[in-house]
């Protein structure tokens, strides 16, 4: 049995993963939906960690999913836990040191949306229905808070201490409907910074609540490659 340790993009919420984790129980493994303090301005990246690796406890068998901004957070897990591999999901992939707020220019992410809207025919400003909710139900969207929990400043600040990234199988998964994050811009993002291919999934950003059943499915699919 593995156990799927699930860390939520912006704003923190363990909500996110809502419709994931039972799948996930079903199959017989562990999951772990973590919940982060993302509108406390006094939490930034070190502490979010601190709180996965008391997730993790001594669990030995762990699969670190992170979705979005969360991908900021798995290296300085990895450095301190016994994670066996991660899994990326439309995740930003940080350098050693880099902040959050510097890898938007690092890697011309608002470029590479901005075209994606052009070529596609959708509005290049950005607004939450556009770019997160295009293809979330109405109904999942009415059963969750009224209201998404905000991401302090703070993360996009701290340097994201970790010097590499562990040798350990890693896996990137991307929305092939994702707007925020284009599918081929994270294709490139992966290609440069892990040499890693991306595993195209149905769905778009919030890919867990749009379609949980493909994500579980190739995340179970990570799992049995671990054990071959």
């Amino acid at each position: 049995m593995a156990s799927f340790v699930l860390v939520p993009g912006a704003g923190g919420m363990a909500w996110y993963w809502h419709r994931v984790a039972p799948l996930i129980r079903a199959a017989g493994h562990e999951s772990i939906a973590v919940d982060l303090p993302g509108d406390d301005t006094q939490a930034g990246l070190a502490a979010y960690a601190d709180i996965v690796v008391r997730g993790i406890a001594e669990r030995s068998r762990v699969i670190l999913v992170a979705q979005s901004l969360g991908g900021f957070t798995a290296p300085l897990v990895c450095a301190r836990a016994p994670v066996r591999m991660v899994v990326f999901v439309n995740a930003m992939i940080p350098k050693p040191d880099e902040t959050a707020g510097q890898w938007w220019g690092a890697t011309s992410a608002i470029e590479a949306r901005e075209q994606a809207a052009t070529r596609r025919g959708y509005a290049t400003e950005f607004d939450p229905g556009t770019y997160f909710l295009h293809d979330v139900s109405q109904d999942v969207l009415r059963a969750g808070p009224q209201r998404p929990r905000e991401e302090a400043e703070i993360v996009f600040g701290e340097p994201c201490r970790f010097t590499r990234w562990p040798d350990i199988p890693i896996h990137v998964l991307a929305g092939r409907d994702d707007r925020f994050f284009p599918v081929e811009f994270q294709q490139r993002v992966a290609r440069e910074r892990l040499g890693k291919k991306v595993e195209e999934i149905p769905g778009g950003h919030l890919v867990a609540l749009s379609n949980p059943e493909g994500l579980t499915e190739h995340l179970l699919a990570c799992e049995r490659g671990l054990t071959r």
